[in-house]
């Protein structure tokens, strides 16, 4: 938390939790923020993204609308408002997919960035007081910073993900944050138990690769030419030991979209392993790693995962979030 120019030093701003509950897991599901009242509604949301990417695409920070308050991260590092990335930018990218949670004050915005040439997947969540940004989270994912670059990243526009739910057969805000939560569960230590349910069309793209029912991807695993529910019955992630500090800051139920953030640990043990039809795999991850995360999934309106879009980093085994006491 910085102290910005011109205003006074931030002040931390607590979030209220509830204990919600999940069907498909074993334990309690982390809740989401208690929604508050609404001073900004998905239009007003809007309208402060727009000014803030304008202000990042002109590297003029100052003519974003910056509440006197402000916590400001860049890849999980606190930062002065106009660091980091404000002062590399060539532009913002064509890509885009917008997300708002008027109940709860939030915004994000997952899309890609030219740094010189270097384009990047990129992510930003804003919390909205009185059409004012009091939070900035940021993450980019430079190939150049990341040796775990799976390809060459494709930003293509998802039709599923700007669809909204019927009123009528819309999953509640607990449920959606419960269907999130359990696809974690099935992540961690997954030996084919699933703890949330896939719609049969399910798709996964991570930091612009597509890493299921891709064809394209068979040489690195087959099982990237599988769909989503497919790779969890097999138990494909054997090696990712846990999945932490789970955050759910924005929900869109209108779209069935929940916004997690999380870290994955690999301890690094795991080597040969089976799959549960038998065929032998390899891990990997043989060394201590985590990353860190910030994840969307797209429930239809049976309640199930249609659709996931993930931008992660590698960052030092078993870090911290900066977003959390």
């Amino acid at each position: 938390m910085y102290a910005l120019p011109r205003v006074t030093r931030p002040v931390l701003l607590g979030l209220c939790l509830a204990l919600g509950g999940s069907s498909f897991a074993w334990s309690a599901a982390p809740d989401n923020a208690i929604p508050r009242s609404r001073s900004c509604d998905r239009a007003c949301l809007y309208d402060v993204l727009d000014q803030y990417l304008s202000a990042l695409n002109h590297k003029d920070p100052w003519s974003a609308p910056w509440a006197g308050n402000v916590r400001n991260s860049e890849k999980n590092v606190m930062l002065e408002v106009g660091d980091g990335l404000w002062g590399t930018l060539t532009r913002v990218g064509g890509y885009q997919l917008r997300l708002a949670d008027p109940d709860s004050g939030q915004v994000a915005y997952f899309g890609n960035v030219d740094e010189n040439g270097a384009v990047s997947p990129y992510v930003v969540r804003l919390k909205v007081e009185a059409s004012r940004i009091t939070e900035a989270e940021t993450l980019v994912r430079r190939k150049a910073d990341d040796a775990n670059y799976m390809a060459d990243p494709q930003f293509e526009r998802k039709a599923i993900l700007e669809e909204i739910l019927p009123a009528a057969t819309r999953p509640p805000r607990a449920r959606l944050v419960s269907l999130a939560d359990g696809y974690w569960d099935t992540l961690q230590l997954n030996d084919g138990t699933l703890f949330t349910q896939f719609d049969k069309d399910c798709d996964r793209v991570e930091n612009g690769v597509q890493t299921t029912n891709n064809a394209a991807m068979a040489k690195q695993s087959f099982t990237m030419t599988l769909g989503c529910e497919e790779q969890f019955r097999l138990g494909n992630f054997r090696y990712d030991d846990r999945l932490r500090q789970r955050a759910y800051p924005l929900v869109d139920v209108e779209r069935g979209i929940v916004l997690s953030r999380a870290f994955m640990d690999h301890a690094g043990r795991v080597g040969d392993y089976k799959l549960t039809d038998g065929r032998e795999m390899t891990s990997r991850y043989r060394r201590p790693h985590s990353y860190y995360m910030l994840e969307l999934f797209k429930m239809n309106a049976a309640g199930k995962i249609r659709q996931i879009e993930a931008v992660f980093m590698s960052v030092p085994y078993h870090t911290k979030s900066v977003w959390e006491n």
